[in-house]
């Protein structure tokens, strides 16, 4: 009967989709038309038609060599909903304590179709404090949290960012300096450059990374100098103390943090 009422529901075309989003989420150097086919056991002309809307929504991308990928839209979708709350929930207890112990305020940043996107933000306890609102679009590229995102992910899953990035507006090429900088901040752990958006600011960014050693967030702190506070944390003890609380998130979020560095 289970079987019966299966096949009275099935969506051929909605099947035929999954499965090649499926098989491309199992591979990382990307397949075929003609691989894919083979996979599933199916004719490469009932594919065709599917990837190319899979293409132009966004959702695989063409590589070099006719070869197909997955692009980073599903993981974005994915941060959107339950997954992405539940970090926001889990986090902000732990930002609320940094943000009394640094006398800084500070943002959770994800991955979003391009750019970083704010989930959640902690103001300055003091009158002081750089605040970003809750859903800011981030650049990648100038940006602590962008560096971070870009930097606890691996070459190919990079390329499909700034890819991602490019066709939200932005076909800046990227030197080797650059990918130098995200190789460097990944070796010592965290982010720390004046903010180009704001004199006498400096963005402080440390990941929280997942079970598999990947960056799911930016935890950062548009630190500025406090001249009227003798006791405030300087630069250096509010890093140390922004990466506590990203290792603490880190934990949290299942990832084995001394591992991943």
């Amino acid at each position: 009967m289970e079987m019966e009422d299966a096949d009275r529901y099935r969506a051929p075309a909605l099947d035929k989709g999954l499965d090649i989003l499926e098989l491309l989420a199992s591979v990382e150097e990307g397949l075929t038309q003609a691989e894919i086919s083979k996979r599933l056991d199916r004719s490469p002309n009932e594919f065709y038609r599917m990837l190319d809307r899979l293409v132009r929504r966004g959702y695989v991308t063409k590589l070099e060599g006719d070869r197909f990928g997955l692009t980073l839209k599903l993981f974005g979708l994915s941060q959107l909903h339950a997954p992405t709350r539940r970090l926001a929930s889990f986090a902000t207890p732990l930002m609320r304590e940094l943000a009394q112990k640094s006398r800084q305020a500070n943002h959770l940043a994800v991955f979003d179709r391009g750019s970083a996107v704010v989930i959640a933000q902690q103001e300055a306890p003091d009158y002081w404090g750089i605040s970003i609102r809750v859903g800011s679009h981030i650049n990648l590229f100038d940006t602590g949290s962008g560096h971070v995102l870009l930097a606890y992910r691996s070459p190919e899953e990079r390329d499909m960012m700034i890819a991602e990035h490019s066709r939200s507006g932005e076909h800046i090429a990227r030197s080797p300096e650059f990918y130098e900088r995200l190789d460097q901040i990944r070796a010592r752990g965290y982010e720390m450059m004046a903010s180009a958006q704001t004199a006498g600011v400096y963005n402080l960014s440390a990941p929280i990374l997942g079970p598999d050693g990947r960056g799911i967030a930016a935890l950062t702190c548009p630190y500025i100098a406090l001249v009227n506070a003798p006791n405030a944390p300087d630069i250096t003890q509010t890093i140390s103390l922004l990466q506590k609380t990203a290792e603490q998130l880190s934990l949290l979020a299942g990832s084995d943090v001394g591992a991943a560095r």
